[in-house]
């Protein structure tokens, strides 16, 4: 009995130091999350460099590094690694392919896309910030026959983007873009809007509109509906972003049985110097 009564007298500051413990991780946890900066919430550190699919004039900043995760319907994953090399300069490169999650054969995109963009005017308090740029990756299954991805490569662009303060931040966004994936027929210049509305100092609401012009005649995949996308960004983390996105909320593509396609976005930005 006096052997038992010891080792519970011992376990006792042990529970108690674990205790002290898991309550001190807990507070450093929340602490983290309460002083996140990410890109999203009236607290976020980074520009957002696209919406959902559709690029703005944001730009990651010299010395930053950035890495992002889609992940789509059919097993769709894409990594894009992202560098700020000079002040309003980035280059970027991306991969995935299809099926990569579930079973069976993964069916890798054909080739790594680029992404290079440039700001040739900052944003003032009476012009929006203005950018160039070209960005060759699409989303989506890739179709080898049409040389196209489901949804198209933004191709060559030039984006607008301007901040109000409304209740926290408005941002309103416009894009113009000529993709080179063409062999469906349809080379049409593509129009596209969008916004980021904050929600508190760690999440934000982003939609946008790609009208989709470049995508509605001849072997197109659309509809000439366009593609309405809605998503939500919460900064969870220093410079890390996680994500939920909707697309094609008017059914533009019917692909998936006339619902709209969930996906999930995750990101990470940190200084290299």
């Amino acid at each position: 009995m006096n052997l038992i009564c010891n080792l519970l007298l011992r376990i006792q500051p042990s529970e108690n130091k674990m205790k002290k413990s898991i309550l001190l991780l807990s507070f450093l946890i929340l602490t983290t999350l309460l002083t996140a900066q990410g890109t999203g919430g009236t607290n976020a550190k980074f520009e957002y460099r696209s919406l959902i699919d559709l690029p703005t004039a944001g730009v990651l900043s010299k010395g930053f590094a950035g890495i992002s995760l889609d992940v789509m319907p059919f097993g769709v994953v894409i990594t894009k690694i992202e560098v700020g090399v000079f002040d309003g300069f980035s280059f970027g490169i991306s991969y995935g392919g299809s099926n990569i999650i579930g079973t069976g054969t993964i069916d890798w995109y054909k080739l790594p896309a680029i992404n290079i963009r440039a700001r040739i005017i900052d944003e003032s308090e009476t012009f929006p910030a203005f950018a160039l740029g070209f960005d060759s990756q699409g989303k989506g299954i890739y179709d080898k026959d049409l040389e196209r991805y489901q949804i198209k490569s933004p191709g060559f662009f030039a984006t607008a983007s301007k901040n109000f303060v409304f209740f926290g931040y408005l941002s309103i966004h416009g894009i113009v873009n000529y993709s080179l994936e063409r062999q469906d027929g349809d080379k049409d210049l593509n129009l596209g809007i969008g916004f980021e509305k904050t929600i508190g100092g760690m999440v934000s609401l982003v939609g946008e509109y790609d009208v989709a012009i470049n995508d509605n005649t001849g072997a197109s995949l659309g509809k000439g509906n366009g593609y309405l996308n809605l998503g939500i960004r919460w900064s969870v983390g220093e410079g890390l972003t996680l994500g939920v996105d909707l697309r094609d909320l008017l059914r533009n593509r019917g692909i998936m049985g006339n619902r709209a396609d969930r996906g999930i976005f995750v990101e990470y930005v940190k200084a290299l110097f």
